[in-house]
């Protein structure tokens, strides 16, 4: 018997979707950081593991942990950014948050293979469930497609969601940055966050931003303080 009208329609608008995922996958891959599109700037894990390296020299512990976390986003399985990350908060006495087995196996990939991953997944998943539509067609090999699809779209997932945090993460650049308990210049700061503390971004406010501290503490900072890990454009 052929699909019910109303399973069959479903069973398109899902191929769709993963049709549309894998467009848009092969978008992001194609803007990723280093891409070729004029007036884009190129950057590189190893280029900003050099950038890193020369600021922790020259003394500048905020740009150097800036520029390793940003190394970390492109290379997160990369142990020398790690351990250099590693000694310059050691210097300043903060501390690095080492991530757990199942951080660090969904993040021994390359971001971009595992991005390429996650295409090959959907395009799966989509062209078993477009031959399920066929009447004759083998369940077998659409069981299999199907499995493998979704597996690597798992993955593909697992890493995003490990370095999701990093997304949404701010490093302090300047000596000291002073947290006040409102978006204005007034009154005397809640607590002041030292060089190099990475904090969580919650929201903006003018020139101001709100963030997190590692121990849940809140409250405003100056944008002039305190880098986005990961820049509006790379």
């Amino acid at each position: 018997m052929s699909p019910q009208p109303s399973r069959r329609w479903r069973t398109h608008l899902l191929a769709a979707a993963c049709v549309l995922s894998t467009i848009q996958m092969s978008a992001s891959l194609a803007a990723s950081p280093g891409g070729d599109h004029p007036g884009a700037p190129s950057f590189s894990a190893a280029g900003l593991f050099n950038t890193a390296n020369a600021y922790a020299r020259s003394g500048k512990p905020g740009l150097a942990v800036l520029n390793y976390e940003r190394a970390h986003l492109l290379a997160p399985g990369d142990d020398d950014v790690a351990a250099n990350e590693r000694h310059v908060l050691e210097s300043v006495h903060l501390p690095l948050e080492s991530p757990g087995p199942w951080q660090r196996a969904v993040t021994a990939w390359d971001p971009t293979a595992m991005a390429w991953l996650g295409l090959g997944g959907s395009a799966l998943v989509g062209a078993a469930l477009l031959a399920g539509l066929h009447p004759r067609g083998r369940r077998g090999w659409r069981w299999w497609a199907a499995g493998l699809g979704a597996a690597a779209l798992a993955l593909t997932a697992g890493q995003a969601a490990a370095l999701w945090p990093a997304l949404h993460a701010a490093v302090v650049i300047a000596p000291s940055a002073p947290v006040l308990v409102s978006p204005v210049p007034m009154g005397n700061p809640l607590f002041t966050l030292p060089e190099a503390e990475t904090v969580r971004v919650l929201g903006t406010h003018g020139t101001y931003t709100l963030i997190r501290t590692r121990t849940g503490r809140t409250g405003w900072v100056t944008q002039a303080n305190v880098v986005p890990v990961a820049p509006d454009r790379w």
